[in-house]
């Protein structure tokens, strides 16, 4: 697939979400709508990047935080990153709410059911100390870098796969049959194997 090819496809890709959820005309919320959700713009590419490493960096904080004991000096200093961490998506989150026309749909799509749930979990915790093992949910938030890396570099590979799985789907289903039954075979025989020897021993 050609550099070109794959630009025309994330432009597509750009254009459905516009559609979807709505892309302010002008103004502020226009401007931040190019940042935010298009990332062919150098500010939306910058956008993406930071965003990708602040995941990653969340990510790391809430699997550093989950192997110390509570009594640890690093404890509270990952417990105010965790905070940094969970305001910075809350705005984040309230952003992209206000830079489309249709908030409520993307609040009910995939990402905005993601996005939410990243940073919810520790709000609840200060009244429920109980959910805040419900933070480790964050780590659904990486399912945004793939979001991001469909950008035109990458997807003329992504592409590529998709078009090599589709072309094989019937090898590829011929081939789990083949281990499915020959699975259930040999289990089948060794269970009534051990089922004889046990029985009589």
């Amino acid at each position: 697939m050609s550099s070109n090819q794959a630009r025309t496809l994330a432009d597509v890709a750009v254009e459905l979400d516009a559609r979807r959820f709505g892309r302010p005309a002008q103004g502020w919320r226009r401007k931040l709508y190019i940042v935010i959700f298009e990332s062919d713009t150098p500010a939306g590419l910058l956008f993406d990047q930071l965003l990708l490493v602040a995941i990653l960096a969340s990510v790391t904080v809430v699997m550093i935080d989950s192997t110390i004991e509570a009594s640890s000096p690093y404890h509270s200093v990952l417990g105010g990153l965790e905070w940094f961490f969970t305001v910075l998506f809350t705005i984040e989150y309230i952003a992209r709410l206000l830079c489309v026309d249709r908030p409520l749909r993307y609040g009910r799509s995939f990402f905005g059911i993601v996005d939410l749930i990243s940073f919810l979990p520790t709000y609840l915790a200060v009244l429920v100390p109980e959910l805040h093992a419900l933070i480790d949910v964050r780590v659904l938030r990486m399912l945004r870098v793939f979001r991001i890396l469909k950008l035109t570099k990458y997807l003329a590979e992504y592409q590529l796969l998709g078009a090599a799985l589709r072309d094989s789907r019937r090898k590829i289903a011929v081939f789990l049959s083949a281990v499915l039954m020959v699975v259930v075979t040999l289990g089948t025989v060794i269970y009534d194997a051990l089922k004889d020897v046990l029985g009589y021993l």
